[in-house]
């Protein structure tokens, strides 16, 4: 039975086997397959229901998958392109702010593994950091090669 054959409870069932969806990622990806007398909303309802879909796994594993390689910008572009509550998202956010630095760091750390000696390196190791989220602020904490705030007195 190939995917084209599938009901569209079947799709649903597929894609959610295959990871984590939100109901707005699930309606987006399903709303296209829709057939005469299916209802898409009554069966994300009821999907809903039985807790095949759950916005908390989808935030968890976002922040398990992708925390580890992104700042808190790209996070928080990739959970609101999944439809998260914003307030879902902003609480995620918080929560990995005091960890920034440090995986801004590591990132950086396994990238470069050294200060720029020149300001064309120096712009490269920003721009590296920056286009996967992390604020300017620690970037150039990072690049310059300064401790993050909690170890300064």
């Amino acid at each position: 039975m190939g995917f084209a054959t599938l009901s569209l409870k079947g799709r649903a069932l597929r894609l959610l086997s295959q990871r984590e969806h939100s109901r707005a990622e699930l309606q987006r990806k399903l709303a296209p397959h829709v057939q005469e007398g299916e209802d898409l909303t009554a069966l994300l309802d009821d999907l809903e229901a039985r807790d095949f879909i759950s916005e908390t796994r989808v935030l968890e594993s976002v922040l398990h998958q992708r925390a580890s390689r992104l700042g808190g910008n790209r996070i928080r572009q990739e959970l609101q392109a999944k439809g998260i509550d914003p307030d879902a998202v902003q609480q995620a956010l918080t929560r990995l702010k005091d960890t920034e630095w440090a995986r801004a760091h590591a990132v950086w750390q396994r990238k470069f593994g050294a200060v720029a000696e020149d300001p064309q390196q120096r712009a490269k190791q920003v721009r590296f950091l920056v286009t996967r989220g992390f604020s300017s602020e620690i970037t150039w904490r990072v690049v310059r090669g300064e401790a993050p705030e909690s170890e300064e007195s």
